[in-house]
């Protein structure tokens, strides 16, 4: 009896050895075919989720597969990150080993790109040690009732950034903090400063208020979201700014007998 669980336990081993194996193979395949498809310098990681992944080739349906790219360059953005999590996926099993060509059929797809702080920076002159943070309900009541705009109060905490930064003017270095609205419209992410004040939370000098609304205001077009994804909102997120959104009924690649390429 002792060899024959000894005998069980090495076979199981086996199995899911074989089953992580096969799956980093077809991650692989993935991976190559959406750097083609996205128009990428390098391979971007793809992880299909799921186990035992066997099961879900033979069927061809894949619950959730993650593709991730980092450090891309856009335009005047030099480390931008795409994401993109695909659900209910289709895929036939001999395009994912490597037999034919991979081809994908996405139920929905959920897309974003970030923007960190260092490639923000460079959009501000004479901004030095910039930051983004976030700021819910109760800072926006706050700074309201410290005379800040009262429609303020109407805002979504979640389409509002905090900006803070260093500027020197006239030889005195400021450090005004920034509540600015993020909104997005066509694809296209623009800041848009609300109130300024200084660290420790006092109204700044008039001059210097109205110098840092118009540094801190931007306009940012990161570059269309992976697989066709719809841009509708911008956030605050791990000190980025994240632009995303979702499509439906994605094909990537060619499927057998449709004859369409995404």
């Amino acid at each position: 009896m002792k060899r024959l669980i000894v005998a069980v336990l090495v076979l199981a081993g086996v199995l899911v050895a074989a089953d992580y194996a096969t799956a980093a193979a077809a991650e692989s395949v993935v991976s190559r075919e959406l750097r083609d498809r996205l128009g990428l310098a390098d391979d971007p990681s793809v992880r299909i989720n799921g186990f035992p992944f066997l099961t879900q080739a033979v069927s061809g349906e894949y619950r959730s597969v993650e593709v991730r790219a980092d450090r891309l360059q856009v335009g005047d953005l030099h480390n931008v990150q795409l994401r993109a999590d695909l659900r209910d996926v289709e895929a036939p099993l001999s395009g994912l080993l490597g037999s034919g060509t991979p081809g994908l059929r996405v139920t929905r797809a959920e897309g974003a790109a970030r923007v960190g702080a260092d490639d923000l920076q460079r959009m501000l002159p004479g901004v030095e040690r910039f930051s983004v943070g976030n700021i819910d309900a109760n800072g926006i009541a706050d700074v309201v009732d410290k005379g800040g705009d009262p429609t303020m109060r109407q805002l979504d905490p979640d389409s509002v950034a905090r900006l803070s930064g260093t500027v020197t003017i006239a030889g005195k270095e400021y450090q005004p903090v920034v509540l600015a609205e993020l909104q997005v419209a066509d694809g296209v992410m623009r800041i848009v400063p609300r109130d300024v004040r200084g660290s420790d939370g006092d109204p700044l000098p008039d001059a210097i208020t109205e110098l840092a609304k118009q540094t801190f205001a931007l306009r940012i077009d990161p570059g269309g979201l992976p697989f066709g994804v719809v841009p509708t909102k911008l956030q605050a997120r791990d000190g980025t700014l994240e632009i995303s959104g979702e499509t439906r009924d994605v094909v990537i690649g060619a499927l057998p007998g449709s004859g369409a390429a995404g």
